[in-house]
Order: C-alpha cells, then sequence, then structure tokens
C-alpha cells in the first residue's frame, strides 16, 4: 500500500473540493490510489443522489445571459434543497458554470443536454455528481430557455436569484430595438412580479378560460336567466385583462398597460414594437 502523505490529502481535496477528512478516508479505502479515490468520491455523490431523489429542491439560483448585440438570450436555473448551500460559493461556481454550457448547447437542445456539455475536459454531469457529493443535498438542472430575437431580448432575474424572466421584442427596425431596451428589461421585471398567464387573449389556453367561466357561472346561477351570460362575459373579460401580459397595469407606470408602454417607447424613437413571446423560470 502506497503511504498517505499530506501532499497527496491535499492534491484529492484540490481535484474534489471534498473536506479533508472525506479525502483521507477516501485514499484510505483505495490503498493511496488517487484516480481510484476520486472515483470513489464521484459514487458517494451518485449515492447521496439516489437517496435523496425524492427530496423537494425548491432553492437554487436563476442565471440569465444576454449577448452584446440583445438578439440572443440564454436563461437557466440550478436547484437544490436549501438556501445555505444556494448560497455557497461551490454552488454559485455550478451555476455560472450551468449558464456557460446553456450558451454553448444548441436551441433546441432540452436541460438535461446540458448535462453532457464539456466544462474543462469533463461532463456537466460530473462536477454535478463532485457537488452533491460535496453538499450532501439533491442538486439538479431546472429549467433552461433560449430566445432569439430579430428584434431585441429583454431579460430580468430577481426575488433572491429564484425568479427570473426573458422576453422577445419584435422591432421594424435597429433603432427601434435599441430604443425599446429599457422599457424591455423593465417589462420583465413586470414579468417575475407579477406571473401573468399568457401574452395576450389569444395564446391562453383555452382549458383555463372553460374553467375559469365555468367558476363564474356557478358564482351568479341565482341571478336571472337573461343575465347570466353577461355577467359571466364581463367576468371572464376582466380575467383576462388581469392575466394577460399586454393587458396588465405595468408595474412602473400605472397609467399604462405594459402593451402600452412598450408602444410609447417605439414611438418615441419613430417605430414600432411588439412582444413576440416571453419565458418564466422561478424556482419554487
Amino acid at each position: 500500500m502506497a503511504e498517505i502523505t499530506a501532499a497527496t490529502v491535499m492534491k484529492l481535496r484540490k481535484m474534489s473540493g471534498q473536506g479533508m477528512m472525506d479525502c483521507k478516508k477516501a485514499l484510505g479505502e483505495t490503498e493511496g490510489d488517487l484516480d481510484a479515490a476520486m472515483q470513489l468520491l464521484r459514487k458517494k455523490g451518485l449515492a447521496t443522489l439516489e437517496k435523496r431523489a425524492g427530496r423537494d429542491t425548491s432553492e437554487g439560483k436563476v442565471l440569465c445571459n444576454v449577448s452584446d448585440d440583445r438578439k440572443t438570450g440564454v436563461m437557466v436555473s440550478l436547484c437544490c434543497e436549501t438556501d445555505f448551500v444556494a448560497k455557497g460559493e461551490d454552488f454559485g461556481v455550478a451555476a455560472d458554470q450551468l449558464l456557460a454550457c446553456g450558451l454553448k448547447a444548441a436551441a433546441d437542445e432540452g436541460p438535461e443536454a446540458l448535462l453532457n456539455e464539456d466544462v474543462d475536459g469533463k461532463k456537466y454531469s460530473e462536477l454535478l455528481t463532485d457537488l452533491v457529493s460535496k453538499t450532501g443535498e439533491k442538486t439538479e438542472i431546472g429549467d433552461y430557455v433560449r430566445l432569439k430575437s430579430s428584434g431585441v431580448i429583454g431579460a430580468y432575474v430577481h426575488f433572491n436569484d429564484k425568479v427570473g424572466a426573458m422576453i422577445d421584442v419584435e422591432a421594424d427596425s435597429d433603432a427601434t430595438a435599441t430604443a425599446v431596451q429599457t422599457v424591455s428589461n423593465e417589462i420583465c421585471m413586470h414579468i417575475a412580479a407579477m406571473n401573468p398567464g399568457a401574452l395576450d387573449k389569444d395564446s391562453f389556453d383555452p382549458a383555463v378560460i372553460e374553467k375559469e367561466r365555468a367558476v363564474a357561472a356557478e358564482q351568479v346561477k341565482d341571478k336571472p336567466a337573461n343575465i347570466i351570460d353577461k355577467i359571466v362575459d364581463g367576468k371572464i373579460a376582466k380575467f383576462l385583462k388581469d392575466n394577460c401580459l399586454v393587458d396588465q397595469v405595468f408595474v412602473k407606470d400605472d397609467s399604462k398597460t405594459v402593451g402600452q408602454a412598450l408602444i410609447d417607447a417605439a414611438k418615441a424613437a419613430g417605430g414600432e414594437a411588439k412582444i413576440k413571446r416571453f419565458v418564466r423560470i422561478e424556482i419554487a
């Protein structure tokens, strides 16, 4: 058996990020074989993942990156069990690495594809396993979204890095796209806070509207039959106004709707713009 020196223990600690005692124990079990000890520590991480598979991951970080030309935006979330781990340096590094993987991945790939992305010669899945071994908590990729725009991407991350939003704004010129950058980011702030159900009434899930209609009808079933439909229609109109992004009262200026705020910003630059789509990620 090879002698387990302090230098060897320190080298394994630097490679794995594990504590001194864990590294010394792993080297002892592998008779001083550094590579085998590293694999043992990774197996420990996998075992922890399996053991804690049913645990909730309601903490973590949402991260976003928008390209310099504001045409591409990427948003990811990395989730764990506790706020203590989420605020740790190791978790922060892993979250940054995940965002870098998202920037490299193909546009049509889902969150699971990021696990195979290369980070300094290792798959991201390996780095995640190492982190789990170190923290003892279930840690997993939450969401991954990439938006590509011909106009401008707006983005915002808020609420202790647990909520983020991006929008794709269509503009009639590059000058207009530049002019609406600020309000686009402010609209993302609005989305993070207000959590709209859809962009507009045409994109709202019909099943959700029908459910609301049934609830409204039940509420007014004792009213005269000839006015029930009118009352229900009014309730649905209010529901859509309250839950469609473009019709919501803008949090930055309650004299305007979100849609009007964007229109006004574009008009001030002599152009036109509209929100094409939005995404919202929340760790809860």
